[in-house]
């Protein structure tokens, strides 16, 4: 899915981003500064918005059709153009000012939001290779401690936890992050991946936030660190049985792609790695990993409507064998266990998936049998082998739950206490146990963890996330049916507080993302509550191009009718509001990456339905963007948006792209935010999109860009930096609708 490195400036000189802001107000006319009234509650006067110079460029398809993109000069590749820079710049010493009044609101919205995260936290932790691994935090440090403790006769979940709680001996810590992140702008432990014998890790690092990983190897018993470091790779690893041997999988360093997977040898240069297997098709993303029984690694290549998998004994991998060969639209992915192959697939007309067996020899289809027959109600997403049954992730109605298929051919659900809700498979490391761990949440109820042993029905609570200050019964979360204008039923997830009254006067903000398929479950957000506390209402629209109603849902919802997710979300947005829950000039709107796409795409189509819209890293300049296949991600999503090479996919594309449609209207209050490194959505995305919305806009409302000049697309790194850009962008919401900062 549209999935820094300039470094702190020495406290004696100016921070970079005021740098630039100078640089770039030096080159502007005086002329242009002129003040303006703001249009926040703060009413301070403020610098008229920057601008930026519009140079003519050209954009060519290759059948011939031209448009023009005044903005294109923004992109820089290097990230070094001064001129650029000084733009972002000068936007984030805007943002800076308009934000400046609101500043006691961020703080105490940051506040809240802190307050209700227990910063002395823990992972469950689960078993593997007799050993307990876990993550814990410390009180007031931004990263966890990733560790681990050696099994004994006794232990489980509940007792590795009462050990880490008194901090007794025995614990081994394998990362601390936070030495690690010391003095970087960006850091991220992306995987580890510990050898079969327990004594190497590998692990992938990135420190500038665009997702292109680094490889490192240390022995656990000597603390020695090889000298050997592998670059350009993607961030999962799988050991071979000799715990010498250590799959990859190597990145193009343009696109991003994984190409290649080689085989590296402890000891020696990367230069001798043995290139495994090569993809030549770029519509193709690389995983890679182990068999749920160890018995094989393999290689999984999937596009957006076909798969491949590749596989070897873990004991001896030289050669990787193909399971079943690629054919256009079957997609499957498969898992082994008492000798057999275990495959979801679409193939066969089976829309929403089912589960087939085949012998462990099998290199093709024909050896396929049905396990668990298509049906044309359920949705398969996913699955989990054990000895004596099979978890089976489904969707059903809009919601999730788990089938536990038993080997005599029974099979029982685990149980669910409300209406709209999540519940998902949980960390399953090992096979040969009766214990299913599973995880359950709703909008009201924080993450909880349960363990539920299949062969007597016992069921322990592991863990519930811990939220101090909430009280859950104060809350309400609801399921709704909204229908869109084309007859569809869309289901809604609705939270708000007890004394929440829908009389049509409350703020509302509506979130939604509706692309490759991601389902965006009613999950808690401690975030959220600090929202409802202040008497708004907080909707998720389960819009088409998700898949929460199956596989029809998505394709619904991509390609030739990726425009059903925008008039989905607009629909959801009309009914809310007649039903009371939200006054018609109260609604906020939020989406980041794809989601941004439909944020850019309901202001231009509806954008009188919201008062503040909310675009985190989006995905706004679509035709652009998939005409150039060196841009990471682009080649690999011709089957979710479409090829503009190809006419009909142009004409439609051109016919949303936001940054494309943008015109002489009034538009909301806009808050745009975008990492300078992002390689998933493109800084000069966003960047064009507001340049030429700021030249568009007839409405008068502020926009704020901000640009994380040392973060890629997930944001800053860290667990708490984050909130502060959160709240920030919530201070700025709450002033724009109306909402008392408390």
């Amino acid at each position: 899915m549209r999935a820094g490195r300039c470094r702190r400036a020495a406290s004696t000189r100016l921070p970079a981003t005021l740098l630039n802001a100078l640089l770039f107000l030096s080159l502007v006319p005086t002329s242009t500064l002129l003040m303006i009234p703001t249009a926040n509650a703060a009413n301070a006067d403020l610098p008229r918005p920057p601008d930026v110079a519009r140079k003519p460029h050209v954009v060519r398809a290759p059948f011939g059709a031209e448009r023009q993109d005044e903005y294109y000069w923004l992109r820089d590749d290097s990230r070094k153009d001064p001129a650029m820079l000084a733009y972002l710049g000068a936007e984030n010493a805007y943002a800076d000012a308009l934000m400046a009044p609101l500043k006691p609101v961020q703080d105490r919205l940051y506040d809240e939001i802190v307050g209700r995260i227990k910063q002395d936290d823990s992972t469950v932790p689960y078993r593997e290779r007799g050993w307990w691994y876990y993550a814990r935090y410390e009180a007031g440090k931004d990263y966890p401690i990733h560790a681990r403790r050696r099994d004994a006769a006794g232990m489980d979940p509940v007792a590795v936890q009462k050990l880490n709680d008194e901090g007794a001996p025995g614990e081994e810590v394998l990362f601390d992050v936070n030495a690690m992140a010391a003095g970087k702008d960006y850091f991220s432990l992306a995987d580890y991946e510990v050898s079969p014998d327990n004594r190497i890790v590998a692990w992938t690092q990135d420190v500038v936030g665009r997702r292109q990983y680094s490889l490192h190897f240390r022995n656990l018993e000597t603390g020695e660190v090889y000298p050997e470091v592998l670059t350009n790779v993607a961030w999962y690893t799988t050991w071979a049985d000799d715990n010498r041997t250590l799959f990859y999988v190597e990145n193009d360093p343009e696109t991003l792609l994984g190409r290649r997977a080689k085989r590296h040898v402890l000891g020696t240069p990367a230069s001798d790695d043995v290139l495994v297997y090569e993809e030549a098709d770029d519509s193709f993303y690389m995983g890679l990993g182990r068999t749920r029984d160890d018995k094989y690694i393999c290689i999984d290549l999937g596009s957006t409507t076909m798969s491949e998998w590749r596989c070897a004994p873990a004991a001896d991998p030289r050669e990787f064998r193909v399971l079943a060969p690629r054919e256009r639209d079957v997609e499957y992915d498969a898992d082994h266990i008492d000798g057999r192959w275990v495959i979801r697939t679409n193939a066969d007309g089976a829309t929403n998936f089912k589960l087939v067996a085949a012998p462990d020899a099998s290199t093709s289809r024909k050896d396929w049998v049905d396990l668990v027959p298509h049906d044309a109600d359920v949705f398969i997403d996913g699955y989990e082998l054990f000895d004596g049954f099979t978890a089976i992730a489904e969707r059903s109605g809009g919601l999730e739950r788990i089938r536990l298929l038993k080997h005599d051919g029974t099979s029982e659900f685990v149980q669910a206490q409300e209406s709209a809700y999540s519940m998902g498979l949980d960390a399953n490391s090992e096979h040969d146990t009766p214990w299913l761990r599973y995880g359950y949440t709703s909008m009201t109820t924080p993450e909880t963890t349960y363990e539920l042993n299949v062969a007597t029905g016992e069921r322990r609570l592991l863990k519930r996330q811990p939220v101090p200050g909430y009280d859950p019964e104060r809350y309400v979360t609801e399921r709704l049916w909204a229908t869109a204008r084309d007859g569809t039923r869309v289901p809604v997830s609705v939270v708000y507080r007890k004394d929440f009254r829908k009389d049509g006067s409350a703020a509302l903000l509506q979130y939604a993302y509706g692309s490759y398929g991601h389902s965006t479950d009613p999950s808690f957000s401690a975030t959220t509550v600090s929202l409802l506390d202040r008497g708004m209402a907080y909707a998720i629209a389960h819009v088409r191009g998700g898949q929460e109603m199956g596989r029809r849902w998505y394709d619904d919802g991509r390609l030739l009718r990726k425009k059903n997710t925008f008039t989905d979300f607009i629909d959801v947005t009309d009914f809310l509001v007649r039903e009371g829950y939200a006054a018609k000039d109260r609604v906020a709107a939020y989406g980041g990456s794809a989601g941004g796409l439909l944020m850019g795409a309901i202001s231009n189509m509806a954008p009188d339905r919201y008062r503040v819209i909310l675009a985190q890293v989006p995905f706004v300049d679509v035709v652009t963007t998939m005409l150039d296949p060196s841009i990471p991600l682009t080649t690999n999503e011709y089957d979710e948006w479409g090829n503009p090479e190809q006419r009909k996919y142009y004409d439609y594309m051109l016919s949303y792209s936001p940054y494309d449609n943008l015109s002489a209207q009034a538009y909301p209050a806009m808050f745009v935010g975008t990492g300078l490194w992002d390689s998933q959505v493109q800084y000069w995305e966003p960047a064009k999109y507001v340049a030429r919305l700021r030249d568009l806009d007839a409405g008068g409302r502020p926009i704020v860009f901000r640009t994380n000049m040392d973060a890629g697309h997930g944001g800053k790194s860290g667990r708490f930096r984050r909130y502060r850009e959160l709240a920030e962008m919530y201070a700025f919401m709450l002033d724009q609708l109306g909402v008392p900062a408390r």
